[in-house]
């Protein structure tokens, strides 16, 4: 990952509703969630919800299924995986002990 691609995948992030929705489908892998369910969920007008969810696919977050008449929305789970290793590529610089604490934080959600 470059920077300009982890400037578009956090600026997307950078916004409440986005941030949320990106959380809220994060716990619904690997089924996702419809649009309408999103929206629901977080109480924003569905078009309101459509706007931040293309905001977040045009940034390689997010990633729409058709399921017959429904649109799904699903997390990117690679590009996740490629925005936090490189948030943290050069963590402690190199000393693993200092960096222990992150990864059992991610170690039991993973």
């Amino acid at each position: 990952m470059d920077n300009d691609s982890a400037i578009a995948a956090l600026g997307a992030l950078a916004q409440g509703t986005r941030l949320d929705a990106f959380r809220l489908l994060v716990r619904h892998e690997p089924d996702g969630l419809a649009v309408g369910e999103i929206a629901k969920a977080l109480g924003v007008p569905q078009n309101t919800m459509s706007v931040h969810l293309a905001t977040l696919s045009r940034a390689g977050l997010i990633r729409s299924e058709r399921r017959s008449r429904v649109v799904n929305f699903r997390v990117e789970l690679d590009q996740l995986k490629t925005l936090t290793l490189f948030l943290v590529k050069d963590c402690c610089g190199g000393n693993a002990a200092l960096c222990a604490p992150l990864i059992a934080e991610l170690a039991p959600c993973c």
